[in-house]
């Protein structure tokens, strides 16, 4: 029995895995700005999840830069207080077993790949506009080599220096609006931010080559960015490649950090 979660910004997931292929209802809590209450809530979430068995493994994606070697947030907008914490040391210690940490839009993405809109297809680009901009490479299944990380929604898109995720990010349009990105119904409105995605894209397809794009997070909604307009943009743009790659919308929802870490298990074992 393994345990899986994803720490985001706003909410933390956790769930029991029985299986290598599926996990039970997850539990989900608001996730805590301190690390020690974190930490705390999450050991306790993790006790009422395994019911006393013995855990094999934990493993997770948590949001924010994250340096793989040290298994710690580099830093991060949402969980400042989080950053250079040893959260994989003290999960392992309390519970005797290995844990794995990645960026949570790796861990989406590599879900996305193996289990959602992304299944099929060797090359995956995986990118979420939500509370930020984060995404990540997979091929064959597997998280692409990196030296630290992916992180495409801090790639400068003007000469202000402002990044993608400055652009088009939920935290950036409420800011800008003094509104809720749900809220906002202007359709000319959101072309404008589907074109600026667009242009994101085109570096990321030309950096990348993927077979697919897939595009996720709470700001790819009806009310929002539209995959087909994005997609429109882009062809209009992206002239150096005789084809581009398929554009598709994510499948997994809410829980494409769990499936990212249970297709991540089942690569270690």
């Amino acid at each position: 029995m393994n345990i899986i979660f994803d720490i985001g910004g706003t909410k933390t997931r956790i769930a029991r895995a029985r299986t290598s292929e599926s996990f039970d209802t997850p539990i989900i809590f608001p996730t805590p700005q301190s690390y020690h209450d974190g930490l705390a809530e999450i050991k306790d979430t993790i006790l009422k999840v395994s019911q006393g068995e013995a855990i094999g493994h934990i493993a997770g994606g948590i949001t924010g830069p994250f340096n793989e070697q040290t298994q710690t947030l580099i830093q991060s907008r949402n969980l400042p207080l989080w950053v250079d914490q040893p959260l994989a040391r003290e999960l392992s210690e309390v519970f005797h077993c290995p844990v794995s940490l990645s960026n949570d839009s790796a861990m989406v993405g590599l879900g996305e790949a193996v289990y959602g809109a992304g299944r099929g297809y060797s090359i995956v680009a995986y990118i979420t506009v939500s509370t930020g901009v984060g995404g990540s490479r997979i091929v064959e299944g597997k998280l692409d080599e990196r030296a630290i990380g992916f992180e495409p929604g801090k790639q400068i898109m003007n000469e202000k220096g402002e990044t993608l995720e400055d652009l088009i990010s939920g935290k950036a349009i409420e800011a800008k609006k003094n509104m809720m990105p749900i809220e906002i119904t202007d359709v000319a409105f959101w072309d404008d931010i589907a074109r600026v995605l667009a242009q994101g894209l085109n570096n990321i397809i030309v950096s990348w080559s993927p077979d697919v794009v897939v595009l996720g997070g709470s700001m790819m909604n009806n009310i929002g960015i539209s995959v087909e307009t994005t997609e429109k943009y882009v062809r209009e743009m992206l002239t150096i490649f005789p084809t581009l790659p398929v554009f598709k919308k994510s499948e997994l929802g809410d829980l494409g950090g769990l499936y990212g870490a249970l297709a991540y298990l089942q690569q270690k074992s």
